[in-house]
């Protein structure tokens, strides 16, 4: 999974930018988490918690996107996509993409990702 923090120069705003199939991480940092550090806080605390076994997963509902924690794994998730039951049925050659909707990471890597993204809204 690679990635890059940017500025917007007319702007200042940050953003993420991340490689195909983890898209949806970057679109959430940077529309959901933002520079929002209580946020921040709470998110990381709750990963410590994953990581001591006290919790066994996590979730926290944002307006366009979703994060979801285990002790493994993250998924960042558009919130239209949870509960749709409508299958498309496609040909065999043919396959939906969802990484601007849908990505998983490991816990400890999006962990890495929420530290480096705090340091650079910080410099």
């Amino acid at each position: 999974m690679e990635y890059d923090f940017l500025r917007n120069t007319m702007t200042g705003t940050a953003f993420a930018r991340f490689s195909m199939d983890h898209e949806a991480l970057g679109f959430w940092l940077s529309e959901e988490l933002g520079d929002n550090s209580a946020k921040h806080v709470e998110i990381c605390q709750q990963i410590e918690k994953l990581q001591a076994s006290q919790l066994s997963e996590w979730r926290l509902i944002g307006t366009a996107l979703s994060i979801q924690l285990d002790r493994e794994q993250v998924r960042v998730f558009a919130n239209d996509i949870e509960g749709d039951d409508d299958e498309v049925e496609l040909d065999e050659s043919m396959s939906l993409y969802n990484g601007e909707s849908e990505a998983f990471c490991g816990l400890e890597d999006f962990y890495a990702v929420l530290v480096n993204w705090r340091k650079f809204l910080d410099e």
